[in-house]
């Protein structure tokens, strides 16, 4: 490890306190996408300590906001979130499922973690330009709703990623990897149906159900799925039931979905037909709708400059080390759940690559993992979505994930918020942070290595980012 380096993460380690604290209130307040309020606050009153100057609303999002330190390129930007998850409210530090708030919120996805790490990181960065004098400017970008809002990809749409030259990110899980491929975009739309209410059994001919157009039209979207792209998932949560009464005809109803493939267009083409059978269950049920926007997102663009270096400093930064106490309640937390082993990616290519992670991690019988996972050098392709694809199609951008979960813990589940605001996932959030501290030093300090990401960047990325947001939609919240 260099001095440089070593400059940024002894700033990490003398503050450490700070991160851990700031992780513990987002985890605390657990706000839902776009209703982070009290976080985007606390951030921006512990950028503002830190020395970085903070802009609020940007690109009109009230809980969006940045912290900028530096002048001159190169100007990197670290991306954070803190949004949480609903129905996964959680005592800290359990292993037994016991709600905190009955039916409350919970960071099931570790994204008071994210952005505290990502903090982290963007001071580390900070001091080692202030230490050195070096030209660069670093930018901690606080990105809402990723969980339902896309936050990232409506900052997108005003072109924001553009202005950097590169982006880092991280996200909690339950290896230390660097993340590569693509993943599937997605489009969430809001269908609120109208109907007339009536007595169920008196008059039940004057009734128009909305209840019944939501069970139509889900009913209409299974049958597509026979007739999808490989590729492909819908999803859908009913938001509203038109209320607690049978002997009603529910006058409203609404239901949200959720429609993924692997690109923008695909997933485009495929919400439009399911726009359609929305409006078939409306002829049916004679009700009318309300189609709400709610976001998109794009897939990722890899860049194998960006995830080499990565790479390479992860293997660099000492791993995580854990008391008996962590070790016994992790294997608490492991022992409620039906585990299928580390989720490395490179396992999912290589005999030699799950061959090591089984022998690293005694057959699967692990509760945390203390290794650095191969990075896969190939294609890769994730079902899932996340709104750093935005990001990826403006800017050169890798992330990186680290051990802050038991291995093979279930995502968006009980036992990442228990393990939330834990010890175990505060050192895995500082090692991400050190590690994405190191990656920017490097970037700073080698403009052959920027270079060559950006000219992949370039290569990836010659058809045209395709925003999924139209143009005169705006963020906004589910309500529920």
């Amino acid at each position: 490890m260099n001095e440089k380096k070593q400059i940024a993460i002894s700033a990490i380690d003398n503050n450490k306190e700070i991160f851990t604290a700031l992780s513990d209130r987002i985890w605390e307040y657990a706000e839902l996408s776009l209703k982070e309020f009290k976080s985007a606050d606390d951030y921006c009153k512990t950028l503002a300590s830190l020395g970085f100057e903070v802009e609020k609303n940007v690109a009109d999002i009230p809980t969006a906001f940045l912290g900028k330190w530096g002048e001159g390129k190169p100007i990197i930007g670290i991306l954070g979130e803190y949004d949480a998850l609903s129905g996964l409210s959680q005592v800290g530090g359990s292993a037994e499922r016991c709600e905190l708030v009955k039916g409350g919120c919970g960071h099931g996805c570790g994204h008071n973690l994210l952005g505290a790490g990502a903090l982290a990181a963007a001071y580390g960065i900070k001091e080692y330009l202030k230490s050195t004098g070096k030209s660069g400017t670093v930018i901690f970008y606080g990105t809402p709703g990723e969980e339902g809002g896309a936050g990232k990809a409506f900052m997108a749409k005003e072109g924001i990623w553009y202005d950097l030259d590169a982006a880092l990110t991280w996200h909690p899980f339950d290896v230390n990897e660097v993340s590569v491929g693509t993943c599937n975009s997605c489009i969430q739309v809001l269908y609120k149906y109208k109907g007339v209410a009536s007595h169920a059994a008196g008059n039940p001919e004057h009734g128009r159900s909305a209840l019944d157009a939501v069970e139509l039209m889900n009913v209409g979207v299974q049958y597509l799925r026979e007739h999808t792209k490989d590729d492909a998932r819908i999803h859908y949560a009913i938001i509203d039931g038109g209320g607690a009464s049978p002997n009603v005809v529910q006058p409203t109803a609404s239901v949200l979905y959720m429609v993924r493939s692997k690109l923008v267009k695909d997933a485009l083409e495929l919400q439009a037909r399911v726009d359609k059978i929305a409006e078939g269950a409306a002829l049916m049920t004679e009700t009318t709708f309300e189609r709400v926007f709610i976001d998109g997102c794009s897939g990722t663009v890899s860049n194998s400059p960006l995830e080499e270096l990565a790479y390479k400093n992860m293997l660099e930064i000492p791993l995580p080390e854990y008391t008996a106490e962590e070790e016994a309640l992790a294997e608490k937390i492991k022992a409620t759940y039906q585990s299928h082993g580390t989720l490395s990616i490179a396992a999912q290519y290589s005999k030699e690559a799950k061959a090591e992670i089984e022998a690293l991690t005694d057959g699967g019988k692990a509760a945390l993992n203390r290794f650095v996972a191969p990075l896969h050098r190939g294609d890769h392709f994730s079902p899932g979505s996340t709104d750093v694809g935005d990001v990826s199609w403006q800017t050169p951008t890798v992330q990186l994930y680290t051990a802050c979960f038991t291995s093979g813990a279930p995502g968006h589940s009980w036992q990442n918020v228990s393990l939330g605001k834990t010890s175990i996932a505060h050192k895995g959030m500082l090692y991400a942070a050190k590690a994405l501290a190191a990656t920017a030093v490097e970037l700073y300090e080698s403009p052959e290595i920027l270079a060559a990401a950006k000219a992949e960047f370039k290569e990836n990325t010659k058809d045209g980012y395709y925003c999924p947001i139209p143009k005169d939609e705006y963020a906004k919240a589910v309500e529920i």
